[in-house]
């Protein structure tokens, strides 16, 4: 169940003898390299300890709606942008109520309000609770909102009544979350991916390059295959594992890159993530320059303009559907604009990588779209994981109406 690898859950705990499967549900997560962090309501203390979950997931429980530890005591900020996926077990009736009014009175609830991660719930409840009015139109208000439900399933309960609303086990609920994370929005379809930084020698042992991480594209290409897309990732020079399913091409500089890119098409989208340099040294020395010792002057380069990977793509008879990055420092939405016109793009995706929340090196990221009528759509702070879920679902939505 590769789909769970490196992603961030946040499991909600709720008042319910069910609790006692949390811990379970915590350990079938992890063991499928789910990274999770646990909140528990008042009512779920009573019934399993933080401790326990502490040593199960890793992590210390948050409990407390302000903590001083915080940051800035907005700890449910901090884990709303942190999370891929809100899991609710056992989510109880009132619970469900408090979700569905949009009451926010505890950590728990106010996590749901700020994140904009994908929610779900797994009920766990008496069988004639589950079954109230009451109970069924909160179920249903909560799924109008895209909140999804896991179970509830039936059989015995704690209270000895038989029916609906047992929670479901926790192999269920891990590979119920894990299809949150399988979409469908792009198969059949194949995406060229560019990531990283790209590497331009100035000796055997110097070279120019910039602080990309690659983050960003390789999480862009592990949302890309959960889409149910081919994809080819074409990097330079970073350190991150490469994503389940996906074809990596490692690469130096940037004419590898292009000559990469080139090979790999023809492609249905292209989203070039990567930080190429404009330019490289036009002499690549043989051997180790060395500073004179008698003079006191600096070392003078001549640089030449590296070929531009994303016009050259994007001019192409059997061009792609492309997507292009803009990592500015300033005027950010007027540079990005000018990019996207000048290089033939669908859609361009603007960061301020001068915040350093958002930029190079960052686990977060916030991003404005352009398209070519350059209306604008804003991505706020999150994980470059939920942020990369977005951009994939933005942009196989408007390639399919082109």
């Amino acid at each position: 169940m590769q789909r769970l690898y490196r992603k961030r859950i946040v499991l909600g705990v709720g008042g319910g003898i069910a609790a006692y499967k949390s811990a379970e549900l915590v350990r079938r997560l992890r063991d499928q390299g789910a990274e999770v962090r646990v909140v528990m309501t008042s009512g779920g203390r009573e019934f399993i300890t933080p401790l326990t979950l502490q040593a199960l997931s890793g992590h210390p429980v948050h409990l407390d709606l302000l903590d001083p530890a915080a940051e800035a005591a907005m700890g449910h900020i901090e884990l709303a942008r942190w999370a891929d996926l809100v899991l609710i077990a056992p989510a109880t009736a009132d619970l469900m109520a408090r979700l569905a009014q949009g009451v926010a009175n505890d950590l728990l609830t106010t996590v749901v309000l700020a994140t904009n991660a994908p929610i779900a719930l797994a009920p766990a409840m008496n069988q004639a609770m589950w079954a109230d009015p009451a109970t069924q139109a909160n179920r249903q208000l909560l799924e109008q909102r895209g909140i999804r439900l896991f179970g509830p399933g039936s059989g015995s309960q704690a209270c000895g009544d038989i029916g609906m609303g047992r929670m479901l086990e926790a192999d269920e609920l891990a590979h119920a979350a894990a299809d949150c994370f399988d979409t469908g929005l792009l198969t059949g379809l194949h995406l060229l991916i560019t990531a990283g930084p790209t590497q331009e020698n100035i000796d055997p042992v110097r070279y120019i390059t910039n602080h990309s991480s690659g983050k960003m594209g390789f999480a862009l290409a592990e949302a890309a295959v959960e889409a149910g897309a081919r994809v080819t990732l074409v990097s330079g020079p970073v350190f991150l594992p490469t994503p389940d399913r996906v074809q990596r091409i490692d690469v130096v500089s940037a004419r590898d890159m292009l000559a990469a890119c080139e090979a790999a098409m023809p492609c249905d989208l292209l989203i070039a993530a990567a930080a190429v340099a404009d330019y490289r040294p036009e002499v690549v020395a043989p051997h180790k320059l060395k500073k004179d010792p008698t003079s006191g002057e600096g070392l003078l380069l001549q640089m030449v303009r590296n070929p531009d990977i994303l016009a050259t793509l994007a001019g192409r008879e059997d061009r792609p559907f492309s997507v292009g990055f803009a990592a500015e420092t300033e005027n950010l939405l007027e540079y990005a604009t000018r990019k996207l016109r000048d290089k033939n793009l669908d859609l361009i995706v603007a960061n301020d990588v001068a915040n350093p929340g958002i930029g190079f090196n960052s686990e977060e990221n916030a991003v404005t779209v352009i398209d070519r009528q350059q209306r604008e759509t804003r991505f706020s702070q999150a994980s470059k994981g939920h942020i990369a879920r977005q951009l994939i679902a933005f942009i196989a939505d408007r390639y399919r109406q082109a």
